[in-house]
């Protein structure tokens, strides 16, 4: 699911739209049949026949309810979006995703969603799209990072599997005895990025940005060592810019090769990865003093201008949480659903390789929570990874590189 990495920031322009205008939805009440409006961006691109199975479901359940939907390219949603808030025709139901949600929750266009059965659903997750302890949005949808590792190289080595108490010293420490440069195997591969960057950040006790996301806080202990495990690990265990890293399905292939013991990537990669030569399987990502995974999901919200609230929750409810929507997903690899009860997730648990796919679910106990980054995301997520790839090429040190960068940072916070 990598639209969503793309998304963080994308909708921060939203919080300069002058909201105007009414519902996008006929009047009338919930008392007779009514049609809802359902705006996505979920479904483009090879999923809309799946998504028209779970509409169809929804509205033989629920007869008097038509669900009008309306789909649009990811890379154009937003725009529009943006649009139709403005002018007030938006949906009546509409997606978003983690990166959007705070500041289009901020504009007061949402409605709370009432009487949600919060047992449903993974909680971190759903907690993602809650406002003071308000529910605003219910998740669709979610992907995250896990730790990839090649077995057969771990058993050659000697090396005992990654279990959920390694820290960072076991990864290190492994990563340096499966490292063989000779034989061209390297030992571990972690993005320099910066999505990897606040994360790691988390997992070592700290935070990107303060608590009201207006300053950089980064330049502490946890930020510099997170630097330092990150980029530390290029020419070490970890290959080096000038050998490839970073282009194009260049840790993709060094993990199908065999040449890769240990690989940081999202769990969208099982299935391109599938069956290999060789047995492999997928753990929870190491923390150094804690657990912090990257997640990344989709939610739908509830236009506050909707004259047909009842009916629009009853939808959202039931393409968050219904079996059907599950098994649909499920079936059609479309994502993966957040939901609480793991026997409609057996399917998907059951099937091999990877075995231990329960680290999907056990990674989102922790959840690395993305900062919001305002107007200027894109250049700083660009800073960001730029500084630390000068960190690893040596041309800069953690100690030079971090303050100055947290400098950039608040200088194009807004």
């Amino acid at each position: 699911m990598k639209k969503a990495i793309i998304a963080a920031g994308t909708v921060a322009i939203l919080g300069a739209t002058v909201l105007t205008g009414c519902s996008s939805s006929s009047s009338g009440d919930d008392s007779g049949p009514v049609t809802i409006t359902y705006s996505n961006f979920i479904s483009n691109g090879g999923n809309e026949d799946n998504l028209k199975t779970i509409v169809d479901a929804f509205e033989k359940d629920n007869p008097d309810i038509t669900v009008d939907v309306q789909t649009a390219a990811y890379a154009d949603y937003f725009t529009k979006l943006q649009t139709d808030l403005a002018a007030g025709t938006e949906a009546d139901v509409f997606d978003v995703d983690a990166g959007s949600f705070a500041n289009i929750q901020a504009n007061g266009v949402l409605s709370e969603m009432t009487g949600v059965d919060d047992s449903k659903y993974r909680t971190s997750v759903l907690d993602s799209y809650k406002v003071d302890g308000k529910q605003y949005g219910l998740p669709t949808s979610f992907s995250n990072v896990v730790l990839f590792y090649n077995k057969d190289l771990f058993d050659a080595a000697g090396v005992d599997y990654p279990t959920t108490n390694w820290t960072w010293a076991d990864e290190k420490a492994a990563a340096e005895k499966l490292t063989n440069k000779d034989a061209g195997v390297w030992g571990d591969y972690q993005p320099i990025s910066y999505y990897e960057y606040y994360k790691a950040v988390q997992q070592a006790g700290g935070t990107f940005l303060n608590d009201d996301n207006s300053a950089s806080d980064f330049n502490s202990d946890a930020g510099k060592k997170a630097a330092d495990w990150i980029a530390g690990k290029s020419g070490t265990v970890m290959p080096t810019a000038a050998d490839g890293a970073g282009t194009a399905d260049f840790d993709t292939n060094l993990f199908k090769e065999g040449k890769l013991a240990m690989w940081h990537t999202g769990i969208w990669m099982i299935s391109l990865v599938g069956d290999l030569p060789f047995g492999w399987d997928i753990a929870v990502e190491p923390g150094d003093t804690q657990k912090a995974s990257a997640t990344f999901s989709n939610a739908v919200v509830i236009s506050k201008n909707s004259k047909h609230q009842e009916a629009a929750q009853k939808w959202a409810d039931y393409l968050t949480s219904s079996k059907t929507m599950v098994d649909t997903r499920l079936s059609a690899g479309w994502e993966l659903p957040p939901v609480a009860d793991d026997s409609l997730l057996q399917p998907y648990l059951e099937k091999t390789p990877p075995a231990n796919r329960q680290a999907v679910f056990d990674s989102l106990e922790h959840i690395a929570v993305a900062p919001q980054l305002g107007t200027n995301a894109q250049q700083i997520q660009d800073d960001v990874t730029n500084s630390l790839g000068e960190i690893a090429a040596g041309r800069a040190t953690t100690g030079d590189a971090i303050p100055a960068l947290a400098t950039q940072v608040d200088g194009l916070l807004k």
